[in-house]
């Protein structure tokens, strides 16, 4: 994609905001180099990653690949067995706990489920055991661990052993010449232990003088009793640094063992990092992933531009390429045309970079393999251009490159010059593009374009909506309607006395203000209509809520006839029980009197038992 349109429609404000998600150097790399791709099967393959990436945030929280250092350079050094420094090698455990966080991230998900990241959290190999040693080894960019190594500290404990007798000679020593001493303190110098002593004292302590103050008035004696000792401790010191130096070059060579891990680990967090600011991105401007198809149809749903506020933007639809080739959007200045036409092109090379875009799902995007935008003021005073002469350069460059699998946007065509030129002009360039079925959109204030949009197949009007009564713009982009400039009527709300505004209609040709008239027309009958769709809508909304809400009183009863059948069955069944056992009660007490015929007795229970279970 040329760099030209990437700039024009502020596609670098959309890599900024992306470069203050990514976390890591190498995610933050691959934002700068982030530009809109013409393979389907890539952009396909990077939106799915944004999208799932998206729902992982939801469901999981933020991943951070914060600790991701850049090792690059260290891996270089390795594979020549190269001795890491302590820096070195703590940004290497960095990476290795940030890949054990990640990957840890990433079981979250259930192991049934999957998404095209799964194989990168797999792919990550914390290497635990060299991150353990690493850990266990280095306390600090400026310390090693007393248990790096047992000589170490060995070493260690012989240089406390030494440090704490010339701490005890010398406290002895500023006792026994404290009338000497400047103060009662033990200092270094070069790495010496000395005393502060009186210039004029210096005789009377033995010992190397190591140094002196500014005025001459003390000198910095290393008394001679702990000369050894400081020798010793010296000596012990140099031991230290160069066990230090076998530490390091261990860890260093046991980091080498594993420089194809590391390597592939720093791959994947910072791809990782890369995919997930893109989420973080579409998370906070709430887009969606588009739908991408080859026949060159854009299909945008409550569109938003990504860098005006959210909360305040008119979100716009916007069609082309499906029954139309070029969209030509009139109107009057600040209604929102040039907002209109960069929301298209930058969501365009949004959703061709992989990023989701400012708009309701399933809005369709084209696969194009070129933009072309002629925008804003291009005036060059270095090569003393007007407007329109830098405008028609920029034009003609357009036309020379644009082919069918590109994407053309013009603001204000051929504006700048006579208008009747200006405007034959550019019905000559929008013909010449239409003939090659070139996607175009362009703006314009030429009354002749909205004629032309109207008598030519593949050309549809549309117009950024204006209320005069408030004189403002709604900023909603109404396709099929050519706009009205109304001129005439700002100018009167304004105060323009009613005599020039007559004066002024009087010079315009009666085709074009019968024109003007049926364009008035059409947008107030296209208001009205949608007062009563509006209307229609409310009504149907009314009937739903209704119609919801005879279904729950109709469920609510139907209910309680089951629970009232329910309990009158209950009743029944406890009446019958009850007379079953009344008439079980007078057989068994017919039988102890003995006062009645039992067969026929048992013969009427039957009977009555029949009668009882069939009522």
């Amino acid at each position: 994609m040329n760099e030209k349109v990437l700039k024009t429609l502020d596609y670098d404000k959309i890599i900024d905001m992306l470069l203050e998600k990514a976390l890591t150097p190498i995610g933050k790399e691959k934002v700068r180099a982030l530009q809109p791709m013409s393979d389907p099967a890539e952009i396909d393959e990077a939106q799915a990653e944004t999208a799932d990436a998206l729902s992982r945030i939801i469901r999981y929280g933020t991943l951070s690949c914060s600790g991701a250092r850049d090792i690059r350079p260290s891996l270089v050094r390795l594979r020549v067995q190269s001795s890491l420094g302590i820096v070195e090698l703590l940004n290497i455990s960095s990476v290795l706990k940030t890949a054990l966080r990640v990957k840890s991230y990433g079981r979250k998900m259930d192991d049934e489920e999957t998404d095209v990241l799964r194989p990168y959290f797999d792919r990550l190999e914390p290497l635990t055991t060299l991150q353990r040693e690493l850990d266990r080894c280095i306390l600090s960019e400026e310390e090693i661990a007393d248990d790096a190594s047992p000589k170490l500290h060995s070493i260690r404990r012989k240089m406390a052993g030494v440090s704490s007798k010339i701490h005890s000679e010398l406290n002895s020593i500023l006792i026994s010449n404290s009338a000497y001493l400047r103060d009662n303190v033990v200092t270094m110098r070069n790495g010496r232990y000395c005393i502060p002593v009186k210039s004029e004292y210096r005789s009377s302590v033995s010992g190397m003088i190591h140094d002196e103050s500014g005025t001459g008035s003390t000198v910095f004696i290393e008394p001679m009793s702990v000369i050894r000792l400081n020798n010793e401790l010296r000596q012990l010191e140099i031991d230290e640094q160069k066990e230090i130096e076998v530490i390091l070059a261990n860890l260093s060579a046991m980091a080498g063992d594993h420089t194809e891990e590391l390597a592939d680990d720093l791959n994947v967090l910072s791809h990782l990092d890369f995919v997930f600011a893109k989420a973080s991105l579409a998370r906070d401007t709430n887009a969606s992933r588009p739908v991408f198809n080859t026949e060159r149809r854009i299909l945008l749903k409550k569109a938003r531009h990504p860098l005006l506020d959210r909360h305040k933007v008119v979100p716009i639809d916007l069609r082309l390429g499906s029954d139309f080739y070029q969209l030509i959007v009139t109107g009057p200045n600040t209604g929102g045309k040039t907002v209109s036409l960069k929301t298209l092109g930058l969501l365009q090379l949004m959703g061709q970079s992989g990023l989701h875009i400012p708009a309701f799902d399933n809005s369709e995007l084209a696969v194009f393999t070129e933009i072309y935008a002629d925008i804003g003021d291009e005036q060059s005073i270095e090569q003393s251009l007007s407007t329109f002469s830098s405008h028609m350069t920029n034009i003609i460059r357009i036309l020379d490159k644009a082919d069918m699998d590109s994407l053309v946007l013009f603001d204000e065509l051929c504006a700048g010059t006579d208008p009747s030129e200006g405007a034959a002009l550019a019905i000559s360039i929008l013909d010449f593009l239409r003939r090659m079925q070139i996607r175009t959109m362009a703006t314009t204030h030429y009354s002749e374009l909205k004629l032309h949009a109207l008598s030519e197949p593949g050309v549809e009007n549309a117009c950024c909506e204006f209320d005069v009564a408030t004189l403002s713009p709604t900023y909603r982009l109404l396709i099929g309607i050519p706009g009205k400039s109304n001129a005439f009527a700002i100018s009167q709300k304004l105060g323009l006395p009613e005599f020039i505004i007559d004066e002024a209609r009087a010079h315009i040709d009666g085709d074009t203000e019968r024109f003007e008239d049926v364009i008035k027309n059409l947008n107030d009958t296209r208001k009205e209509m949608e007062r009563e769709q509006m209307r229609v809508n409310e009504l149907r909304a009314q009937a739903d809520r209704l119609k919801k809400d005879l279904e729950t009183r109709e469920s609510r009863l139907a209910a309680e006839k089951e629970r009232i059948l329910e309990k009158s069955r209950a009743e029944a069944r406890q009446i019958l029980a009850d007379a079953k056992e009344q008439m079980d009660q007078v057989i068994r007490a017919a039988q102890k009197s003995g006062s009645a015929d039992l067969k026929e007795l048992e013969a009427e229970r039957t009977r009555t038992r029949e009668k009882l279970e069939k009522l």
